[in-house]
């Protein structure tokens, strides 16, 4: 036998693609690493109420697709997705089943958007704050960030205008229903306005939903997609809004079923980005999804939104009786999330492990700001506590920030 020979070392960093080196790991899930003590209250993750799936609506519509479709649900699909559920998302809009894409998580159809939409250099034109796991997707595609400002009414859409005409941009992504992270939701003034600004710039729009159905209280508002099909004529091929919405947060977010809604030419690219990332959306899943939305879905939501709106009450009724003077915070009026401010000079990362200390974690903001910033703010989630975990988590919470500032 020949003597071993030693292989050289290689340096695996320096052969990965410039796109990877841009990746970074999600700060909320690093952050969720170590909350996960069993005694410590989480208002960090903003997860789904598990108490609330519907277990026994989710197995019998599982029996009932084994039943009717047998082997099929259990092969290979289309990329497309499965036709009778993309025709029962195209009818609420009025729409074709061809403007509707699967998709697996809406976190998929983010990154695959910025995958045929970014080019290097692009300018993405985003709120401060924003959703961190937009910018985790777009981020290996090399855009140029533009901030937007925002207020108790989303975004600031007079700012909108100075910054239209001062950066020319590719897109302009927002959530403007119960923002992830703030809670706040986009005025329908706003919404008009920034549908007028974008289309007289040219500018791609991102309609990030997954909350929008889950509003406890205020007047429901139609979404950018549905005014764009009105100034449009009904025409989706005319509307230059990318709608994303998922099933994540209404039914269950393990099913991971979720979609996008455009017009055709960006449908036919998504479609083949998809094709290249999985093939298609789990047959199975997606036929699970379509036995549940008729009749299962529209409880669940009833469900879901009275019970975060009784855990949304109880949180600001605890953050105004055990926080400090000089914080100031959101009040939703749907979805997951509120948003705390506290006093200048504090930073919430150093806070965490001073909270986490006394058994209660959040998420710090500054990771939700693409060009940085956000230092004495954080995300709070109501979504999967109950009322004494709000209790003493607020507690615990106020009682670090007031050690913080003494």
């Amino acid at each position: 036998m020949s003597p071993a020979t030693t292989l050289p070392p290689v340096d695996l960093s320096a052969r990965l693609a410039n796109r990877a080196r841009r990746m970074t790991a999600s700060a909320i899930r690093e952050i969720l690493k170590i909350t996960q003590q069993p005694d410590v209250i989480s208002f960090a993750g903003g997860l789904p109420a598990p108490e609330l799936f519907p277990l026994e609506d989710v197995r019998r519509a599982t029996d009932a697709v084994l039943s009717q479709y047998g082997p099929a649900a259990l092969q290979y699909s289309t990329t497309e997705g499965h036709l009778p559920l993309r025709e029962w998302i195209a009818a609420r809009d009025g729409i074709s089943p061809a403007n509707v894409q699967i998709v697996t998580g809406s976190q998929q159809g983010l990154d695959l958007l910025g995958k045929i939409l970014i080019d290097e250099g692009d300018v993405v034109l985003v709120e401060a704050p924003t959703y961190l796991g937009a910018l985790q997707s777009f981020q290996p595609y090399g855009p140029r960030y533009v901030e937007l400002p925002t207020d108790e009414h989303g975004i600031d859409t007079d700012a909108l205008e100075d910054v239209l005409k001062a950066h020319p941009a590719k897109l302009l992504y927002a959530i403007p229903n119960f923002q992830n992270p703030t809670g706040r939701t986009l005025s329908l003034e706003r919404r008009r306005r920034l549908l007028e600004l974008t289309a007289q710039y040219g500018v791609l729009v991102i309609e990030d939903d997954p909350y929008g159905k889950l509003r406890f209280t205020g007047e429901e508002l139609p979404s950018l997609y549905a005014l764009s099909l009105e100034l449009a004529g009904g025409d989706p091929e005319q509307s230059h809004v990318i709608y994303s919405s998922s099933f994540s947060k209404t039914l269950v977010p393990g099913l991971r079923d979720a979609w996008v809604q455009a017009a055709r030419p960006i449908l036919e690219k998504l479609v083949q980005a998809k094709q290249g990332a999985d093939l298609h959306t789990p047959t199975l899943n997606q036929m699970i999804i379509s036995e549940l939305v008729e009749d299962v879905l529209p409880r669940q939501i009833e469900i879901v939104k009275r019970a975060y709106g009784e855990r949304a009450q109880d949180m600001i009724a605890r953050l105004r009786e055990h926080f400090p003077a000089g914080v100031d915070f959101t009040t939703p009026e749907g979805g997951m999330f509120l948003w705390v401010t506290v006093p200048e000079g504090i930073d919430t990362v150093p806070l965490l492990a001073r909270a986490v200390e006394r058994k209660v974690a959040f998420v710090p903001g500054s990771p939700f700001y693409a060009l940085g910033g956000g230092a004495n703010t954080m995300r709070l989630s109501y979504s999967s506590a109950t009322p004494e975990q709000i209790d003493r988590g607020i507690r615990a919470l106020g009682e670090t920030i007031r050690a913080a500032l003494e």
